[in-house]
């Protein structure tokens, strides 16, 4: 597991994630997705015990919550995660594969052709939408 896939996956979550209560539950299911959500609650689960007990990590994650967007942050909440599950290898693998099984449900990215002459077109998934344009061609018979 890389810890950058990690931090970047936990990020967005940290709001929701530092306030859990049951409004703010279905804010970020809404918001994030549910599958996302309940992926971030589990590891969250694991790893917030940790970062509690440690005070540089939690002021490193303190930072990340009140500015997302700051690499520095981000690097330092990294660091701190890195050391946490370095030092409790089972842990490290635990949330893996709790990335991985998210990972393994996640629609995939890409370049889909489909031929949609004469066609309704309906997206369907989390988040789906179409990047770029779409040509539907010409109406046979026209």
């Amino acid at each position: 597991m890389d810890i950058t896939t990690l931090v970047t996956f936990l990020t967005p979550c940290l709001p929701f994630l530092l306030k859990v209560g049951d409004k703010i539950s279905e804010g970020a299911a809404q918001k994030i997705g549910e599958d996302t959500w309940n992926t971030a609650k589990t590891i969250w689960s694991k790893l917030h015990p940790k970062i509690e007990a440690k005070p540089a990590a939690k002021e490193a994650l303190a930072d990340v919550a009140n500015n997302p967007d700051d690499a520095d942050s981000q690097a330092s909440l990294r660091v701190q995660i890195k050391k946490i599950l370095e030092a409790d290898k089972p842990l490290w693998d635990e949330i893996a594969k709790i990335l991985a099984d998210s990972s393994a449900k996640s629609p995939q990215a890409g370049k889909f052709n489909i031929n949609a002459q004469g066609s309704n077109i309906g997206l369907i998934g989390d988040g789906a939408k179409v990047n770029g344009g779409i040509n539907f061609g010409t109406k046979p018979g026209a």
